[in-house]
């Protein structure tokens, strides 16, 4: 059996596929992003999920929120880019949540979603999104 650094049980698989993950979901905040003047001036809502992937074993057997990602924290940092300055895309907010996480929080790589649910189409819809996955060098 292929063992951990720690010498326990079978080493986790590598890529994020078999990986550990922690999930937040709808972490809403006003922003001031689109391609249309009206959508810079007047601040809608997006909303963003993410998968924060890392192996947890070690939290589990030693309840230390330092072996841990705190999302609380996470979900923070996504507000702070929503609120930030305006870009046109909602590619590059999600390219932009997805780098300021892989540089602040130590994880393997962070899938997210970034929901912009008044998006100003003229035919009816639920939402519009983009979802990236981007992983550490």
């Amino acid at each position: 059996m292929e063992q951990n650094q720690d010498g326990s049980g079978t080493a986790p698989r590598q890529g994020s596929a078999g990986r550990d993950r922690i999930t937040l979901i709808g972490v809403g905040a006003v922003g001031t992003h689109g391609v249309l003047e009206q959508e810079k001036k007047i601040a809608q809502p997006f909303f963003t999920d993410v998968i924060l992937y890392r192996d947890l074993s070690q939290a589990g057997r030693t309840d230390d929120l330092s072996r841990t990602v705190d999302y609380g924290a996470v979900a923070e940092t996504i507000k702070d880019v929503v609120m930030g300055p305006s870009v046109e895309l909602i590619e590059t907010l999600a390219h932009t949540m997805a780098q300021r996480i892989l540089e602040r929080f130590p994880v393997d790589a962070v899938e997210l979603t970034v929901h912009k649910p008044k998006a100003p189409i003229e035919v009816t819809f639920g939402d519009v999104s983009v979802t990236i996955h981007r992983e550490r060098a």
